[in-house]
């Protein structure tokens, strides 16, 4: 009877010793490697700090990269825009196309004499052919004042079909034609107005210049040229 209990003792130690169980769960933890160390906070903040390093820098960089150097005739970007306006064709036009002063600001600036060149239709004798400015506008203006309410917005037969010129080479009548430059701007629009030759201008032509003047450019050519002449006498002394 006391035997059974010390070896029932004796037994369950030798149990737990021969356990199969036991030594397989021991002998794992046993094997197991210690838990890694975490990761070393330093490298996310050195890796953050590269990188915030490299960002801070690289738009520094592209900025200086991608910088123009100031030219120094930049300044003088205004004046050469102004140098490379068309200058006037004429000493009594303006830079704008079709354009001129008044006759008191051209008399002022001592423009009293217009000028243009004229070439026979027969010989092709050249001749050039000058106009007291004065002189000359002043019975067109006249004129036009006194008919133009009588003209019906039309031109009349003397300024469709002008007096030309006689050549003094061959001896023709009428044969002095007015040259008119092929390059609109460059028609000298003054002359063939005192010499009341501006109905020798083309279609085309008489659009051109009332497109430049805002006046009314539809229509058949005695109505565009009547415009033209109406604009003419406004530019030079308003008559409306």
């Amino acid at each position: 009877m006391e035997g059974k209990p010390g070896s029932g003792r004796g037994g369950e130690g030798d149990d737990k010793q021969d356990d199969p169980l036991a030594l397989t769960l021991g002998s794992i933890y046993a094997a197991a490697p210690p838990p890694s160390s975490p990761p070393s906070a330093a490298a996310p903040r050195s890796t953050r700090r590269r990188r915030l390093n490299n960002g801070s820098s690289a738009p520094a960089t592209r900025r200086r990269s991608s910088a123009k150097p100031r030219d120094a005739g930049d300044d003088a970007g205004p004046l050469q825009q102004q140098q490379q306006q068309p200058a006037a064709p004429f000493p009594w036009a303006t830079e704008r196309p079709a354009q001129h002063e008044t006759l008191e600001a051209l008399l002022r600036r001592g423009v009293t004499t217009v000028t243009g060149q004229a070439r026979c239709k027969r010989c092709g004798a050249r001749k050039p052919v000058a106009y007291d400015l004065e002189a000359k506008f002043r019975p067109l203006r006249d004129y036009v004042v006194g008919n133009r309410h009588n003209m019906n917005d039309r031109a009349p037969e003397a300024w469709m079909f002008p007096s030309l010129p006689d050549c003094g080479a061959c001896g023709h009548k009428g044969a002095m034609w007015p040259e008119i430059a092929s390059e609109k701007r460059e028609i000298n629009w003054m002359f063939l107005f005192l010499g009341q030759m501006l109905g020798c201008c083309t279609l085309e032509q008489l659009k051109y210049f009332c497109e430049n003047t805002g006046r009314h450019r539809t229509g058949a050519k005695n109505r565009v040229l009547y415009y033209a002449y109406i604009e003419m006498c406004n530019q030079l002394e308003p008559i409306e």
